[in-house]
C-alpha cells in the first residue's frame, strides 16, 4: 500500500535542494567557458552568478514558506510524523532562509579576497540551510539526528574554507570535534529515549515518558546536552571563540545566526512536545544555563580584543537571553523567542558583514583597534555597525530592544501567574547583564567616531551584494525596532496575505505550536 505523503508538506525545502544539484553544474559550466565559447570568465564574475543564483534559490524558498503560513499545519506522512509543517517550523525557516541570503551576498567579493572564491562554498551553505530547514519541522528523533547532521557537516567544511589559513583549519577541527561529540550524545540520548517509550515519534515520546524511569531521564539529559552545545550555552560553549574567530567571517555570521536559530527550533520542539512531562523539571537546569551564559558571554566579551571573539561571546550572552524566553513557556514565551531569533540574525549578521568588509588582499582587519577612525574613512560602514551594535545592546528604538523586551516580559508574566520568583529574579540577572554589556558594545562605536584612522589601516570598500546585506540588516534593525507591527505590510501585500506582520506572524506561530 503506498503511504499517503502530502508532498507539499516539504514544498519549502524543494527549491534549496534543487540549488544544491544545479549550483555545481552551473561552476562547472563557467568553467567550461573558455572552452565552448573561446571567452574566460573571471573568478570574481564567477562567484557572483554563482551568488545570485544561490540568493534565487532561497529567496524562491522564503516565498514558498511565507505563502505555507495562511495553510493549516501539514505532516509529511501521517503515517510517520517524521516533518511537521506548523507556524513555528514556518517561522524559523524563513529565519534561516534570510540569515541564508545575507550571508551569501555578503561572501561574494570576500571570499575572493581571502582567495577561497570557490563554487563549493554555495553548495555548502544552500546543503546546511536545507538541514536547518528539516531541523526546525522534524518531530521525530531519527530526523531531528538527519537533519542535524545535514546542517553541521557543511559548516564543518566551511569553517576551514581557507585551506590556506592555519587558524581557519584549527577552528574547523575544533568545530568537528566538538560537533561530532555532540551529536554523538544526541544520539546516545535518542536511543535510551527508544528504548524507554518504545518510540521515536516526539508526540509519542510524550505520552509513554515516564518521569520516575532513570533510563528516560537520562535520554532527556543526553538529548539536551546535544543540542546544548549547538545553540552554544555554558558550559557547553568553548568551541565557540575559537571557531568564530579562526573561521571565515561571513561563516562565522552564519553560524551564530542560522546555526543557532535552527538549534533553538530544535529545543523549542524537544521541550515542548517530547519532553512535555518532564518540561518543568528541566526548566530548573536551564535556568542555570541562562544565568551562566549571560554572564560568561558578557564578562568574557569585555576583554577581547578581536571584534570576531567579541562577537561570539556576545553570541553566547544572547543564547542566554533566549533561555530565559525557553523558560518562560507557554504562547508569550514561544513568541519571544520567534521574535528575537529574527531580530538577532539581522544585526548579528549586519555586525560579522561590516568585519567582512574591511577585508584586504587576504589580510582580516578583525581587531577592535581596527575600527579606528572607521567614521572618517568609511562613515556608511560606521553607521552600519553602529546600529548593529546598539541594536546587540537593546537600545530602544531598535529591534534588539523589542526582542529583548517580549523575552522579560513573557518571562515575569509567565513567573507572576504561577507564582515562581525565579523567573523574575532570572530577568533581574538578564538586565543586570544587559548593563554590562554596555562596556564591550559601546566601545565600537566609540573606537569608530572618537579615535583618529590608523597609518597603517586600509579598509576596504562595501560592493553592491555588501551594501545590500547591509543596509537590509540596517533597515530592518530599524523598522523592526520602531514599527514592529507593521514591518511586513509590503511583502505581505505582495503575496496576498493581508493584515500580517512580524510579531502576529510569531504569536500565530506559537498558537498553533501550543496546540
Amino acid at each position: 500500500m503506498i503511504p499517503a505523503i502530502d508532498v507539499a508538506a516539504v514544498a519549502p525545502m524543494i527549491p534549496v535542494a534543487l540549488g544544491v544539484l544545479c549550483l555545481p553544474m552551473l561552476d562547472t559550466a563557467l568553467r567550461a567557458t573558455p572552452e565552448l565559447l573561446g571567452q574566460r570568465v573571471s573568478a570574481a564574475r564567477r562567484g557572483t552568478y554563482l551568488a545570485s543564483a544561490s540568493v534565487l534559490f532561497l529567496a524562491a524558498s522564503l516565498l514558498l514558506t511565507l505563502n505555507a503560513f495562511s495553510a493549516p499545519p501539514r505532516v509529511f506522512n501521517p503515517d510517520f510524523e517524521m516533518v511537521k509543517m506548523d507556524g513555528v517550523a514556518l517561522f524559523l525557516m524563513s529565519i534561516v532562509l534570510i540569515g541564508g541570503m545575507l550571508t551569501v551576498l555578503a561572501s561574494a567579493r570576500y571570499l575572493e579576497h581571502i582567495h577561497s572564491n570557490w563554487g563549493e562554498f554555495y553548495v555548502l551553505v544552500l546543503s546546511s540551510v536545507t538541514g536547518m530547514m528539516f531541523l526546525v519541522a522534524a518531530s521525530d528523533l531519527i530526523m531531528l539526528f538527519l537533519a542535524l547532521e545535514l546542517m553541521s557537516i557543511p559548516v564543518y567544511a566551511l569553517a576551514g574554507f581557507r585551506r590556506a589559513s592555519l587558524r581557519s583549519n584549527e577552528s574547523a577541527v575544533k568545530y568537528f570535534l566538538i560537533g561530532s561529540f555532540a551529536s554523538g550524545i544526541l544520539l546516545y540520548g535518542s536511543s535510551l529515549l527508544y528504548g524507554a517509550t518504545g518510540s521515536l515519534e516526539l508526540s509519542e515520546i510524550a505520552t509513554s515518558f515516564d518521569p520516575e524511569n532513570a533510563l528516560d531521564l537520562v535520554g532527556a539529559g543526553l538529548v539536551l546536552i546535544g543540542l546544548g552545545f549547538k545553540i552554544s550555552s555554558v558550559p557547553f560553549h568553548q568551541w565557540a571563540p575559537d571557531t568564530y574567530e579562526g573561521a571565515p567571517t561571513t561563516v562565522s555570521a552564519f553560524m551564530a545566526t542560522a546555526v543557532k536559530v535552527a538549534a533553538f527550533g530544535a529545543l523549542l520542539r524537544v521541550l515542548n512536545v517530547g519532553l512535555a512531562p518532564v518540561s518543568e523539571s528541566v526548566y530548573g537546569v536551564l535556568w542555570v544555563l541562562a544565568a551562566l551564559s549571560m554572564t560568561v558571554g558578557n564578562v568574557m566579551a569585555l576583554i577581547q580584543r578581536n571584534t570576531k571573539r567579541m562577537l561570539a561571546y556576545s553570541s553566547i550572552a544572547h543564547a542566554g537571553y533566549l533561555l530565559v524566553g525557553v523558560i518562560a513557556g507557554g504562547e508569550p514565551g514561544v513568541q519571544s523567542v520567534l521574535v528575537y531569533l529574527l531580530t538577532y540574525t539581522f544585526m548579528t549578521i549586519g555586525a560579522f558583514t561590516v568585519v567582512s568588509v574591511l577585508t584586504r588582499d587576504g589580510a582580516e582587519l578583525d581587531r577592535i583597534d581596527d575600527l579606528s577612525g572607521l567614521a572618517q574613512t568609511r562613515p556608511a560602514l560606521a553607521a552600519a555597525m553602529s546600529i548593529c551594535m546598539f541594536s546587540l545592546l537593546g537600545m530602544p528604538g531598535t529591534a534588539g530592544f523589542i526582542g529583548k523586551f517580549l523575552v522579560f516580559s513573557a518571562a515575569v508574566q509567565s513567573g507572576l501567574a504561577t507564582g515562581s520568583s525565579s523567573l523574575v529574579w532570572l530577568v533581574v540577572i538578564a538586565v543586570l547583564n544587559s548593563a554590562i554589556s554596555l562596556g564591550y558594545y559601546l566601545r565600537i562605536p566609540a573606537t569608530m567616531y572618537f579615535y583618529p584612522p590608523r597609518d597603517d589601516a586600509q579598509p576596504g570598500k562595501a560592493t553592491f551584494f555588501e551594501g545590500l546585506a547591509l543596509c537590509a540588516c540596517a533597515a530592518a534593525v530599524l523598522l523592526l525596532g520602531l514599527l514592529p507591527h507593521d514591518a511586513l505590510p509590503g511583502l505581505s501585500a505582495l503575496l496576498q496575505m493581508a493584515d500580517v506582520n512580524v510579531l502576529q506572524l510569531a504569536s500565530d506561530a506559537a498558537a498553533s505550536f501550543a496546540h
